[in-house]
């Protein structure tokens, strides 16, 4: 066994272009007996443990940094050869830097539909370290493609005839509105237009096909992220038809706790209330649990018009001003939201933990529960710091109180696993009566916000450990097969990454062992007292991997769980929907089960519910960029505070203090030097004057430009602003003959930095 080692071993799945069995392996190191693949399989697991590979779905080996052999990707050109080039759906490139690229792989079947934003689920080869082959093995959406697709913008009169200006941050031309085609349209209507053939053109003609408000109405900018994702208010006929009729179901089959005084605590501005809980106390120290959630099941049925829907749109999404439900009013409003006082069906969960937070058994039922009150997280804290008022303070005694005395223990218990506790902000935006941004606050972070999460949280993880009991020892993910949410741990790379950036704030990551989430919150801790505490938060998320769902388990990272599943929000997650189903097949609950044909597709509503979550957190992202842009534009010129949140080779970006605004600082207005971008530093260094502007730094900055179409904003520094460093933190220094960055261009236009030089031989290539 001479010729292996955990660095050849390391060296060839890394080098493999697709992930690798263990046969796969052994084969190629020419092994063949007993002791020498025990050896192997200890070398596969040491480099497990140390992060350095991963092993995937069906017991296959590849690198953290490799992309999955199977994912989705979008296309953003197709070049003057008609290269057809791809990146990672789910890939932020002022975090992870450059993405690889993907080059799709013609074939009869699909490659003739795909267009630049067109996006599909591909089957990936890697070449190369950074490069991949992809075949497409279905489209997802043809996204804003170039031919016959569609485009959302603000319609401009000129004298020359109209054009459609495109909302998409990305867009870099505008298009021409073919002669009577505006279809009653008007200046400044925002509308959708479907995209004409214009081979030959020099810009691209559209077809107005929908006026979806004007440039002035404040719901249009919410209307512009919804129409982006794809999402619609509306339902259609035949799903709103379904809902016509319905009706609470009486007792039969179901446990009655309309005795017990279960409560809702939600935010003041919530219309729906889907989740119900109470605690008491038992004589051994621990305490007895009930977590009531909307029995969705009872009413959206598996292939029904509700169910087809409802899997389209995968959950609900939120924007400032609206919200786009995945269940239609009639249910996520009424029959499905514990109103206080109204009989209601319920998928509930009894739960005992002892006095050490530990769950000791658990028992799912169907129920009928009549809800004791309505409350709100600051009307619950209130009263438990002793301000009562006429709902609470009769629900004391028998009802708030034990709930914070559960909430304690479970809270004790988290601590002691070592779940992640990242202190990050949640921003709110403040809108008025006309739809208007009038500001934007901190959500507040209550005991009574917690109390919730930890009830959830432990119904949760009941409801994947009940599932996980039943499928013991089944194959073909059992009877009743779980929908998972997984959260992987971080990967080799990015934790390199940030153990070297920590380094400068003298705070270290243990090397050659597997991370755990404690070990992280003993980095923050230490960091807590200090100015740049925020900024570790932020460098430590920016660490961590994407939750997703699946029916294959991997645990749960940030929650440091073993097992974990989606079962307290049927109404706005179908995951929760699916857990649900699952429950009632598994333990002979009555009607509304997990059909056959739901269970065979299973993996493929766990890839699609996971893109559709992804989707709808783009959408309110950038509906939030929308409206802080559109607050932000009445106060051009005006002088803020910031600080850094991402340092790239063009530029800087901060956000704001007060509204939590982003926007760019270019490279070229940082022009009193050149500067080198430092990846490992996440600094830009000025290589004359020694300047550092570096991640997390306090700046003040000018808005120079605030466009509510696209969300965008664009800053320069404020006049006499020095260097942009944090206390106490090692200078950087910037080695000599250093040819990192991109500070600037010398006076022929060439790049000065040698690493993109094949960015002029392509723009070279273009011209010609």
């Amino acid at each position: 066994m001479s010729h292996l080692d955990k660095q050849k071993v390391f060296d060839f799945i890394q080098s493999s272009s697709t992930p690798l069995t263990k046969r796969e392996i052994a084969r190629a190191f020419g092994i063949k007996g007993g002791e020498n693949r025990v050896a192997l399989k200890q070398i596969l697991k040491a480099l497990e443990n140390d992060g350095a590979i991963v092993k995937m779905a069906g017991g296959t080996y590849t690198t953290p940094e490799g992309l999955p052999p199977v994912s989705v990707i979008e296309v953003y050109e197709i070049d003057i050869d008609g290269d057809v080039l791809a990146r990672p759906l789910e890939w932020n490139q002022e975090i992870q830097g450059e993405p690889p690229r993907i080059e799709i792989m013609p074939d009869k079947k699909n490659f003739r539909n795909v267009h630049e934003g067109s996006r599909a689920l591909a089957r990936l080869s890697r070449t190369s370290e950074n490069i991949y082959e992809a075949r497409i093995m279905r489209l997802v959406d043809q996204g804003s493609r170039y031919e016959g697709g569609e485009v959302i913008g603000l319609v401009r009169l000129q004298k020359k005839g109209a054009i459609l200006q495109p909302t998409h941050k990305k867009a870099k031309n505008d298009f021409d509105i073919a002669t009577g085609d505006l279809n009653g349209a008007k200046e400044g209507d925002l509308v959708t237009a479907e995209l004409l053939p214009s081979r030959g053109l020099k810009r691209k003609k559209v077809r107005i096909t929908k006026v979806l408000g004007t440039q002035d109405d404040p719901k249009a900018i919410s209307l512009i992220s919804l129409h982006e994702a794809g999402l619609n208010e509306a339902f259609p006929q035949n799903v709103l038809k379904e809902t016509e009729g319905m009706k609470v179901p009486d007792l039969k089959g179901r446990e009655d706790l309309r005795q017990i005084p279960l409560v809702t605590i939600d935010g003041s501005d919530a219309r729906d209330f889907d989740d119900a809980v109470f605690a008491e106390k038992d004589k051994d120290g621990g305490f007895h649990l009930i977590v009531a959630i909307a029995d969705v099941s009872y009413y959206v049925r598996f292939g029904s018009a509700l169910d087809k829907e409802a899997k389209k749109r995968g959950n609900s999404t939120y924007f400032p001003d609206r919200v786009v439900p995945m269940l239609p009013e009639a249910l996520s409003n009424d029959l499905c939201s514990l109103r206080p006082k109204e009989n209601r069906a319920s998928m509930a969960v009894h739960l005992w933990i002892d006095e050490h937070g530990t769950l000791q058994r658990y028992k799912f039922v169907r129920a009928l529960i009549k809800s004791a009150a309505r409350l709100t997280y600051e009307q619950v804290q209130a009263a438990y710091d002793g301000n009562t008022d006429d709902t609470t303070g009769p629900l004391m005694d028998k009802v708030i109180k034990p709930l914070y005395e559960a909430y304690h223990i479970l809270d004790q218990a988290r601590e002691k696993r070592g779940a992640l506790d990242l202190d990050i902000p949640e921003r709110q935006i403040l809108i008025d009566d006309q739809g208007n941004m009038t500001g934007v606050t901190t959500r507040s972070r209550l005991d009574a916000h917690k109390l919730i999460e930890e009830f959830m949280i432990l119904a949760n993880v009941a409801a994947a450990s009940a599932l996980e009991k039943k499928n013991r020892g089944q194959k073909n993910f059992g009877e009743t097969p779980c929908v998972y949410r997984i959260h992987d741990r971080p990967s080799f790379d990015k934790l390199n990454s940030a153990r070297e950036f920590l380094q400068s704030f003298d705070l270290s990551l243990p090397k050659g062992q597997t991370i755990k989430p404690k070990q992280l919150n003993g980095l923050l801790r230490k960091a807590s007292e200090n100015p740049y505490s925020p900024l570790i938060s932020q460098v430590i998320l920016r660490t961590q991997s994407q939750a997703i769902y699946s029916p294959e388990n991997i645990g749960h990272f940030g929650l440091a769980l073993e097992k974990y599943a989606h079962f307290t929000s049927p109404i706005r997650r179908y995951a929760d929907l699916l857990v649900h189903r699952a429950l009632i097949k598994a333990y002979g609950l009555g009607v509304g089960g997990m059909d056959e044909a739901e269970k065979a597709s299973i993996k493929e509503a766990c890839e699609h519910i996971t893109q559709t979550e992804r989707a709808s957190m783009d959408a309110e992202r950038k509906s939030v960029d929308r409206f802080t842009a559109n607050y932000l534009s009445s106060h051009i010129g005006a002088e803020f505070s910031g600080k850094i949140n991402s340092v790239t080779r063009f530029g800087l970006f901060i956000t704001l203090d007060e509204s939590g605004a982003d926007g760019l600082i270019p490279m070229k207005s940082l022009g009193d030097d050149f500067y080198v971008h430092d990846e490992k530093a996440h600094a830009l260094i000025g290589r004359r004057k020694g300047k550092v502007f570096r991640l997390g730094a306090p700046v003040q900055v000018i808005i120079k430009e605030a466009d509510q179409l696209t969300g965008s904003c664009s800053f320069e520094l404020a006049p006499g602003q020095g260097a942009a460093d944090i206390p106490g933190m090692v200078k950087p220094r910037i080695p000599r003959n250093d040819q990192r960055g991109g500070g600037g261009r010398n006076k022929g236009g060439k790049s000065n930095n040698k690493r993109f030089s094949h960015v002029d031989k392509y723009k070279k290539k273009k011209k010609t």
